[in-house]
């Protein structure tokens, strides 16, 4: 018992680490203990100079249990980099929703721009690994998540914007991120160049639930009331396609063809990224 208490004091936990990911909801945290329990602590807990980096939740399980465990340490050069290689696993590991999908590819190419000091081609760093890879920052992520580069800059757009929003109200980041405010992209890609002053205001009317009463003043007829919890993919296709209408109406009829073209992109943008979680 004196190696298992040793282990876990030498475990360091960083609060924004530990809060990148969305947290498990209550299901999926009461499966994950019964599986332990059952099987054992399988996957072994990352670290980074002691730092705990994945295995959140399997940590606090066997400090709970008392359960026997193991850990590998990866070398990185910073905390960015660190951050990164935690998005790029918990990607794929997580069913998210396409907003929040939307915000940490966008967190991770700013991130990844501000490392490598700007959006252009760069060694990769993750695990240590030498192995050179070519293109752009954006067209590097774009193959690996299999979206077009021109999804993930508008993702890093976003990505800034709700990290704004969160430095103001983190419950009005989260409101959007799980789908309980209705704010699409082209709203949030529009407030990149918002003043302080703005982006408060916003987060306060999120948070406060009376942002949709200001930009959404019609009631949303029964088929765009389906809970966004519930079935995030089909509620995403449902109130994506009413945007996309309303953006169409609001084009006037000699209008420049590139606001069509690009209207339309975003849409086919949306509706890749919806896809590719399916």
């Amino acid at each position: 018992m004196h190696d298992f208490n040793e282990k876990l004091q030498e475990i360091i936990i960083d609060e924004e680490f530990m809060r990148l990911m969305p947290p498990l909801n209550d299901n999926e945290y009461c499966s994950l203990e019964q599986d332990i329990l059952v099987h054992g602590c399988m996957n072994p807990l990352v670290l980074w100079n002691d730092i705990l980096i994945d295995g959140h939740n399997r940590y606090n399980i066997v400090k709970k249990h008392n359960l026997p465990f193991n850990t590998i340490s990866l070398e990185f050069n910073s905390r960015d980099e660190a951050i990164s290689w935690m998005i790029t696993i918990q990607i794929f590991r997580r069913n998210l929703t396409p907003m929040q999908l939307t915000y940490y590819r966008g967190l991770q190419y700013n991130i990844e721009k501000k490392i490598h000091g700007g959006d252009r081609q760069s060694d990769d760093f993750s695990s240590g690994q030498n192995v050179h890879l070519n293109g752009s920052t954006a067209n590097r992520l774009s193959e690996q998540y299999k979206v077009t580069a021109r999804t993930i800059r508008r993702d890093g757009q976003i990505a800034e914007v709700l990290v704004a929003i969160g430095k103001e109200s983190q419950e009005a980041k989260n409101r959007i991120l799980t789908g309980d405010t209705r704010i699409n992209r082209k709203q949030l890609r529009e407030m990149v160049s918002a003043s302080e002053e703005e982006i408060m205001i916003t987060a306060k009317e999120i948070a406060s639930g009376t942002f949709n009463e200001k930009d959404n003043p019609s009631k949303p007829n029964e088929q765009d009331q389906t809970n966004p919890k519930g079935h995030p993919v089909t509620a995403s296709i449902i109130n994506g396609a009413n945007e996309f209408a309303k953006s169409i109406r609001n084009l006037t009829p000699n209008n420049d063809p590139n606001n069509l073209k690009a209207t339309i992109r975003a849409y086919i943008d949306d509706l890749e990224t919806i896809y590719n979680q399916i």
